[in-house]
């Protein structure tokens, strides 16, 4: 038998890649008289994007689905699906053509239709949707146009998980029905799962993810139509989101100011969290930017009535709001926040009630909207209904669609879902009981606390420096005195009327320069004397007792009463002493040319031959 043709080879190893399944391609544009069918693709000109049959499961049984997929990334690449709840079971057969009345219908080998664009749905009028082609735009679009250029049906009006740059979500419903992204059930299922994100009906300025039909995570309120993101390296750019107005409805988009290499998208996660996410060619991998809820505590109302979550703590946590404490004090001690706080005083209602003003807080779930009032209007409203339990105020730098630019919420009851955020958010203020006795008495702590803190202050360098002055100063006087012969002036040790200065061991050791051996003059049974100059520049003698000679403090006392009261013109004079700890030192007068030890020896020895002479 003569091997397969070239062609047929190529095809079956195109097969067995995941997600490139079909490796022709027909160009950027679908004709009425060339389907799609398995086997081909489309792809945009400049090659980011493909469409056409793909199966997302690498083993086990699998579906087929036609869909759009970044053409260069080999993994978590689809952007859209078309037939994501009716998967096809054999492609071999299925096909993606135009049909008579000019719509894309997907129908399976038994020609059941799996799925259609629906022109008429979109408005157009018949003599419109006629002839035409679809294309595949460079932005991952897929456009159905009529003969005369016309568009009549595009894939970036209906997404399914993901939100690519220059797409837009609409979140009103005024004339049409509001739009999500739904996650895909599991990783290798891109039918609807649990998770979707988009606006609430009611509060359109917030961003929600719900798990069915409850909250799972709901974004900051939003001051302006605008919102300008950080600028992130890894993009090499500014990330901006905005609300746009087209025929009477908002929407949501999100992109980069400028055209950028980067492949950037945001992705209703099967897990729940919502992702901004970049490809990172050089790691091969993408990159989440910011991935919505962060932690447990983000999730929407999970620290409870009158909780929030504190962002701005190194671990992130619940608290209370201030004036409120835990219902359940054990729950919340093992981390269980969700039956949340109450009040620790009851409001009273215009008596001594106030609002305490919380700064850089996401404001919580379900506020009252109040159009076109000023700040002091939407303060009266709140002060006015007892039921008001918060309110806040914002000035937008652009009008909304009523032609407004402020906004006043007003909450009445419990307070849901509310955080402490980092270098956003804008200031609650949360209703009190007697908080005008509270400030008053903190505006008094705020005005007296520094002024007597300061004049302690002021008094407490006053008296140390008049010490440090006095010290200095009386020290140089004992000195002086001391070195004349004339001061009988000591701090410590006293014997009837004669008084006998200490010395501080600091003094010493600067005099001596930390006992240096240069400083040495000699070394004797009993320890060793050192040369030194005091800071006035008199010059001493520093005998400094070995720690091991075993006297203590009383005989060290008597010794130096002793040597004290041995005042003669023929003797060295005492000037001082120094106990500190094992340390002790007596300080005489320095005499040049001899060692200390010397001339006590010497005396002690003349006096001895006078002695015997006699």
């Amino acid at each position: 038998m003569d091997p397969p043709p070239i062609h047929t080879i190529i095809c079956l190893v195109c097969w067995s890649f995941w997600l490139f399944p079909f490796c022709a391609s027909s160009g950027s544009r679908l004709l009425p008289d060339k389907p799609l069918s398995a086997g081909s693709t489309i792809t945009s000109d400049d090659g980011t994007f493909a469409l056409g049959f793909f199966s997302p499961s690498s083993s086990g049984t699998k579906h087929y689905y036609v869909g759009i997929w970044y053409k260069n990334i080999p993994k978590d690449n689809v952007v859209w699906v078309a037939n994501r709840a009716m998967p096809i079971a054999d492609p071999s057969s299925a096909t993606l053509a135009f049909t008579n009345g000019s719509n894309l219908a997907l129908s399976d080998t038994n020609g059941q239709l799996l799925w259609m664009t629906n022109i008429s749905a979109a408005g157009n009028s018949s003599s419109e949707a006629t002839g035409g082609e679809a294309t595949l735009d460079n932005n991952g679009n897929f456009i159905l146009r009529s003969s005369q250029g016309i568009i009549l049906w595009q894939s970036f009006d209906y997404p399914t998980d993901t939100l690519l740059p220059g797409m837009n979500l609409r979140i009103t419903h005024k004339t049409h029905a509001l739009q999500r992204l739904v996650s895909w059930r599991n990783t290798q299922d891109p039918s609807p799962g649990n998770f979707s994100y988009g606006a609430h009906p009611a509060e359109f300025l917030r961003r929600f993810s719900w798990n069915g039909s409850t909250p799972y995570w709901r974004s900051p309120a939003w001051n302006n139509y605008l919102l300008v993101g950080r600028y992130v390296e890894s993009v090499k750019s500014t990330i901006h989101f905005t609300l746009n107005t087209i025929d009477d409805e908002v929407y949501i988009s999100f992109g980069l100011p400028e055209p950028s290499v980067s492949l950037v998208l945001l992705k209703m996660d099967y897990s729940g969290k919502m992702k901004l996410r970049t490809w990172n060619s050089n790691m091969s991998k993408w990159t989440d930017l910011r991935s919505e809820p962060k932690q447990e505590c983000n999730k929407f109302g999970y620290c409870g009535p009158f909780g929030y979550c504190d962002n701005t703590q190194p671990i992130v946590t619940c608290k209370c709001i201030d004036g409120f404490e835990p219902n359940n004090k054990q729950d919340w001690t093992a981390h269980r926040f969700s039956q949340g706080c109450h009040r620790m005083e009851a409001l009273r209602c215009g008596q001594q009630d106030g609002f305490l003003n919380l700064p850089s807080m996401k404001v919580p779930h379900e506020s009252l909207h109040v159009k076109n009032i000023s700040l002091d209007e939407c303060i009266a409203e709140c002060t006015s209904n007892c039921s008001c339990t918060a309110y806040a105020f914002a000035n937008t730098s652009t009008k909304d669609i009523n032609g407004d630019e402020t906004r006043c919420l007003l909450w009445n009851g419990d307070l849901i879902d509310t955080e402490k955020l980092i270098g956003q958010g804008q200031n609650l203020y949360i209703r009190v009981h007697g908080l005008s006795d509270k400030k008053r008495k903190s505006t008094v702590l705020k005005i007296t606390l520094p002024i007597v803190s300061t004049l302690l202050i002021i008094i407490w360098v006053c008296l140390v420096w008049i010490c440090y002055l006095g010290g200095k100063q009386r020290n140089k006087n004992i000195w002086k005195k001391l070195m004349s012969g004339t001061s009988s002036t000591s701090f410590e040790l006293c014997d009837g009327n004669l008084k006998y200065p200490s010395i501080s061991f600091k003094e010493i050791v600067l005099a001596t320069n930390n006992f240096s051996n240069s400083n040495k003059l000699g070394h004797g049974g009993f320890g060793s004397v050192y040369k030194g100059m005091l800071e006035d520049g008199t010059e001493i003698a520093v005998k400094r007792l070995s720690k091991g000679s075993g006297q203590g403090v009383p005989e060290f006392r008597n010794e130096v009463i002793l040597i004290a009261k041995l005042q003669h013109k023929n003797l060295v004079r005492l000037l001082g002493f120094c106990i500190h700890g094992d340390e002790k030192l007596l300080i005489y007068e320095y005499l040049p040319n001899k060692s200390l030890d010397a001339m006590l020896f010497g005396m002690f020895c003349l006096r001895i031959a006078n002695f015997r002479k006699s």
